[in-house]
């Protein structure tokens, strides 16, 4: 009777590994290219030709996101490797399997006419969202002429809010993104005075994972990577019908979503390869982590520096060149 019940509870146990095995990739993303691109694998059935069984989780607002990812309510989560630093910090195992792309221009700190200059900036009204990518930029925009952040007056927005604020007069300058950028150049309401092509490789979006669904699904980590390589090829061979798949689930114009594709730099495997390269690099995602948390605990953002390379996995972009 006692080897039967050993039995039946071997079983239940491997049942029950079974179905957690079985259970949809929990993914978060949000609105950027490099994120709303992985609806190209769900339209066009990518995510089925590689038997990848995949869930995203859309996220309104950013940094919800990171937060679902830091509490373990995902399995991943796409995003900006800036925003990885804090929770490594924290000693939050995470791990970044594939690099999805790199802003060269698409985050911008925009001011109204007038102000010419990061300089022009102090003693102003600025306004970000505290602890992103874009509030790194500002950081880095303001220590580019020798400025921290109390030489203006920063307010704490979520992006969209600090454009509607910009838009609506109610602030000097915003570090944010596209498509809010492109309209307000149009408009004629301001102009860029730093941007992400100011500080090339430090901020890439990386697809990121807790360490322990890495290791015990390195078969759908592998996948993934073969999804994303198809996704880079129907960009590369169908951009017009790609921008308008990304631009329906953020509910804009085609045409308005395109502005953000001339300061996306999209990574392919060559791309990928070199930069998850052992290197002090600002390419690669070790000269990028070091830097960029270094600036940030210099900043006050973070406590200690982070192991980051530690959370650094070549394997998967390695074995899809094999």
């Amino acid at each position: 009777m006692k080897r039967l019940t050993i039995a039946l509870t071997a079983a239940v146990v491997l049942a029950i590994g079974s179905i957690a095995s079985a259970a949809p990739l929990k993914i978060g993303y949000s609105d950027w290219p490099g994120f709303t691109a992985w609806e190209i694998a769900k339209v066009k059935g990518l995510f089925k030709k590689h038997a990848l069984d995949v869930e995203l989780v859309w996220f309104p607002v950013y940094t919800d996101s990171l937060t679902a990812l830091n509490t373990g309510r995902l399995d991943g989560n796409m995003q900006t490797w800036n925003d990885a630093m804090a929770p490594l910090a924290e000693g939050i195992k995470l791990k970044t399997v594939l690099i999805l792309d790199n802003s060269f221009g698409n985050d911008a700190i925009i001011a109204k006419p007038g102000i010419e200059s990061m300089k022009d900036l102090k003693g102003k009204k600025g306004a970000t969202e505290l602890g992103t990518c874009d509030h790194f930029l500002l950081l880095k925009g303001l220590a580019s002429q020798g400025m921290k952040e109390k030489d203006i007056q920063y307010t704490n927005l979520t992006v969209p809010d600090a454009a509607a604020a910009f838009i609506a007069g109610k602030v000097d300058a915003a570090s944010i993104w596209q498509p809010w950028i492109s309209q307000i150049q149009r408009e004629g309401k301001g102009k860029v005075l730093f941007s992400s092509a100011d500080i090339p490789g430090l901020i890439p979006d990386v697809a990121l994972f807790q360490e322990k669904v890495v290791a015990a699904r390195p078969e759908d980590m592998q996948k993934l990577v073969a999804v994303w390589l198809d996704i880079i090829d129907f960009i590369k061979t169908n951009e017009d019908e790609a921008v308008a798949i990304m631009a329906k689930v953020v509910e804009q114009p085609a045409d308005a979503y395109k502005a953000f594709m001339p300061g996306t730099r999209f990574f392919d495997l060559d791309m990928n390869l070199a930069a998850f390269e052992k290197k002090d690099d600002p390419a690669t995602l070790f000269g990028s982590g070091k830097r960029i948390s270094e600036f940030l605990k210099d900043a006050g953002q973070i406590k200690s520096i982070p192991n980051h390379e530690a959370a650094i996995d070549a394997t998967f972009v390695k074995a899809a060149k094999k």
